[in-house]
């Protein structure tokens, strides 16, 4: 190519950020993809490799240089994560980049019940004070990880009660990304709640996977005490437990229960339930 692509797409080695660079390669949209390791990357038709990582303005700002667009998948978790984010917003300001994307969470506020949704909202505020055109695609828990909720006895064990939550694939999230990334400019300050078509309990979830795939399935409802103590043998950060314990204590809350609309709006297709994606992702 001539030109470099003005789009730009973080992540597309994993599992979100892939999707929507494939998705974007079928409608022959030119991009750059921006990653850790080049070798990983994808070969897509249209599209340029470019090296940066989050925390490393200089390298960021130079694989950012002549962009207009930039999807922006959030790094790893980590307690370094806002650092990152904030690293990686300054550095496409400053290389001229005109209008972010960003994956965000359902619910994001600083006193998110899921603590790691408080990160997401503090990065949403820094890319607003950035000056830059920005659209938050705030993601619900993803139905692809449904199934590693359940332990090896069968169980899903956490303390959601009756709660619901609204879970989405990452194949729908991916098809509304690409729809505001192919045409930027109607969702200028937009926020869209991206989720399935079903408010579901982890007792729904624990009964379709057991229909589904035809194994004993079910949900255990801890105490907040017993979710600590379960998961004390991973020997995991502080930080770290509380986001796994905090993921079902957002589901009690009901801060994800609400179905959106936004996912067929952006796409023209409903987005696929539960029960759906299980029938066609045999494991």
């Amino acid at each position: 190519m001539s030109t470099f692509p003005t789009l730009a797409v973080t992540g597309a080695t994993g599992a979100l950020g892939g999707r929507v660079a494939r998705n974007l390669a079928e409608r022959d949209v030119p991009q750059r993809l921006l990653v850790r390791t080049p070798a990983k990357a994808p070969h897509l038709p249209l599209c340029t490799v470019h090296p940066f990582s989050y925390s490393d303005e200089d390298a960021s700002r130079a694989a950012l240089a002549g962009v207009d667009t930039l999807f922006m998948v959030s790094a790893p978790e980590s307690l370094e994560r806002l650092d990152q984010h904030r690293s990686f917003v300054d550095a496409a300001a400053s290389a001229g980049v005109q209008h972010i994307v960003y994956t965000s969470f359902v619910a994001a506020a600083p006193d998110a019940v899921f603590t790691l949704a408080r990160d997401h909202h503090a990065t949403e505020e820094h890319i607003k004070a950035s000056g830059m055109r920005w659209t938050f695609l705030r993601d619900s828990f993803y139905i692809d990880f449904m199934e590693d909720l359940v332990g090896d006895d069968g169980v899903v064990r956490g303390p959601a009660g009756d709660g619901r939550v609204a879970v989405v694939t990452r194949s729908d999230v991916a098809r509304a990304a690409a729809a505001v990334l192919t045409t930027p400019a109607p969702h200028v300050s937009q926020v869209y709640d991206l989720t399935g078509p079903e408010s579901l309990t982890l007792a729904d979830v624990a009964a379709t996977i057991a229909r589904v795939r035809g194994t004993d399935v079910r949900f255990h409802d801890e105490t907040i005490d017993e979710a600590y103590r379960s998961r004390a043998g991973f020997d995991a950060p502080g930080w770290q437990l509380d986001a796994w314990v905090s993921t079902y204590t957002a589901i009690a809350s009901n801060d994800m229960a609400a179905v959106s609309t936004a996912v067929e709006t952006l796409t023209g297709r409903a987005p696929q339930s539960l029960e759906t994606y299980l029938t066609q992702n045999p494991r």
